[in-house]
């Protein structure tokens, strides 16, 4: 079988890609974690949920999202009517692989008296099971609206779970799961960069374990680590989260400096994140040439997703922008 590179040589992929967008009737999503090319191309970039909530609210027939499979998935939960399409199948996460719908179920029916709340990074059979969504933007502010004497279990990331039950004040079941990429940052090699970019702050995502955070001067997820970085006064800073991000701090703000965190052998190349670079602009062209792979849920897990994103949105602030969900349901 010829590889996607092969099929494709001689093609202009960005004009080809454009080409089909429009005859597809198509929308192009990348998150931040995307190669460059792929940001670049295009029509929204940014995190998981809100790229989801963009491509249902346009007239695309197709959405071709460039992210991993819990992301398109998310998509088609909320855009039943709509073709979403991932440019390679493979592309999952190592949070979603952590955490088998089976075990999790079993899990959560040996806790009968626990409130579930789950991190979107999960599969839409794991999200069928739990009681409220959250993200790492609005977890907190969720938390705080369960009563205190309320148990809650939360799901699959131990370390955002951790950082949050710090935050909060809240001891709260963890899942056994982490993020394959954000455990790779090294705090020796994080310390070596720190001196040698004296005051240069530190953005880290909270999935990172606890040893990172307690160097970060800001903690949040990929959308808010870029308005930190553009807003503070600083000029170099430290990225501790998947290094593409720094595509669009680099666009946004050329006169600064960024510099992904290292991992134990003293740089960053282990922080890419592998399920992301299965993504290429290849796959991408083909995948809006045949309209493939495509993201199908079975209906039933797809309704019983909705509920736990919808009451997620319902909680969250600023949720008098949330996209009105019970006429695509």
């Amino acid at each position: 079988m010829n590889s996607p590179v092969a099929i494709t040589a001689g093609k202009d992929l960005e004009a080809e890609i454009r080409r089909l967008k429009s005859a597809r009737n198509a929308v192009i999503l990348a998150h931040y974690y995307q190669e460059p090319a792929i940001q670049d191309i295009a029509d929204f970039v940014g995190d998981s949920l809100d790229l989801s909530r963009k491509a249902a609210a346009t007239d695309a027939d197709v959405i071709a999202f460039c992210g991993v499979r819990f992301m398109a998935e998310v998509a088609k939960i909320l855009s039943p009517e709509k073709t979403v399409i991932l440019p390679d199948i493979k592309a999952g996460c190592s949070l979603e692989d952590s955490c088998p719908p089976d075990a999790f179920g079993k899990f959560r029916a040996e806790h009968p008296g626990h409130i579930s709340l789950t991190y979107i990074n999960c599969s839409a059979a794991v999200k069928a099971h739990t009681d409220i969504i959250v993200t790492s933007s609005n977890a907190e502010a969720i938390i705080s609206q369960i009563p205190a004497d309320q148990p809650i279990l939360f799901a699959p990331d131990r370390y955002l779970g951790a950082y949050l039950s710090r935050k909060t004040g809240r001891d709260m079941l963890l899942w056994d799961g982490a993020c394959i990429v954000h455990e790779q940052f090294s705090e020796k090699e994080l310390i070596r960069l720190k001196v040698r970019n004296p005051g240069a702050p530190v953005a880290a995502h909270p999935e990172c374990p606890p040893h990172i955070l307690d160097h970060a001067d800001h903690v949040g997820s990929t959308s808010s680590i870029l308005k930190y970085v553009l807003e503070s006064d600083a000029g170099t800073f430290l990225i501790a989260t998947e290094p593409h991000i720094i595509h669009q701090m680099e666009k946004a703000a050329p006169h600064k400096s960024f510099i992904g965190a290292p991992g134990a052998d003293g740089n960053c190349n282990c922080n890419a994140c592998p399920f992301m670079a299965l993504n290429t602009m290849e796959k991408l062209y083909l995948a809006l040439r045949d309209l493939k792979p495509r993201i199908t849920i079975p209906e039933d897990i797809r309704l019983r997703a909705l509920k736990p994103l919808e009451r997620m949105l319902e909680m969250s602030p600023k949720s008098a922008a949330k996209a009105d969900l019970s006429a695509i349901a």
